[in-house]
């Protein structure tokens, strides 16, 4: 940990997510997300483009996602022994994308990541270098928790610092030079810990059927972004 309190040692990273999930959790993350990726991100995703995943972790949308190109970046050593071997892995911190060529790729995404980000200021330093890299057209995908209706259970996490709401979620893109596509306050539940239901792929594809119910067990926004 750094003297700000931040996680950003490699090893400890390791170490961290080793502790936070069992096996049952990460096969029901890998079927959540097989789920997610068909029946929502895909859309997002040209097939025959270049998907950068911002803070992959367990790579399980870059496994998932189907793409020509994927590339998974994370500060976890990991996070390599997760992917598919077509996925391109590098453990790079999210404001330096120097291996990657401006406008080279279609679609960054990012799950559950800004939260981790020490400021406001790293932020903006990773929403800057995101639309670098993409191409005119290309979006950046962002799910996290949204404050406004997480609540106190958002500092449940060792390693949550960034606190943000859909609405400056959207003012911080707008700063970088995204213009906001598709704003949801409110999406997926906070976490699928501890779940009373099983995680299934029927159950992923009737919640992401059945909207109104965003609106009542949704602690996590969507929020997509267009680069000019």
């Amino acid at each position: 940990m750094t003297t700000d309190g931040t996680v950003d040692d490699p090893n400890e990273l390791s170490r961290l997510y080793r502790n936070r999930f069992d096996a049952k959790e990460l096969a029901e993350k890998q079927i959540l997300w097989s789920a997610l990726c068909q029946g929502m991100f895909q859309q997002y995703v040209p097939e025959s483009g270049t998907v950068l995943d911002l803070g992959a972790g367990n790579c399980e949308f870059s496994n998932a996602i189907h793409a020509r190109r994927r590339v998974a970046v994370d500060l976890n050593p990991e996070t390599r022994h997760f992917a598919d071997p077509a996925v391109e892995v590098l453990q790079t911190s999210s404001t330096d994308l120097s291996a990657l060529a401006d406008g080279s790729v279609d679609t960054v995404f990012s799950s559950n990541f800004f939260e981790h980000l020490p400021t406001k200021e790293v932020l903006m330093e990773t929403l800057r270098e995101s639309y670098r890299v993409l191409a005119p057209g290309g979006r950046i995908v962002v799910l996290m928790p949204n404050i406004r209706y997480v609540g106190g259970r958002y500092w449940d996490y060792l390693d949550h610092y960034l606190p943000l709401t859909h609405v400056s979620l959207v003012e911080g893109l707008e700063l970088a030079g995204f213009s906001a596509e598709r704003v949801v306050p409110r999406f997926l539940p906070y976490t699928i810990r501890n779940s009373r239901l099983p995680v299934t792929a029927a159950l992923v594809r009737l919640y992401l059927w059945f909207r109104p119910v965003w609106r009542v067990l949704g602690g996590q926004m969507l929020v997509v972004g267009r680069r000019h």
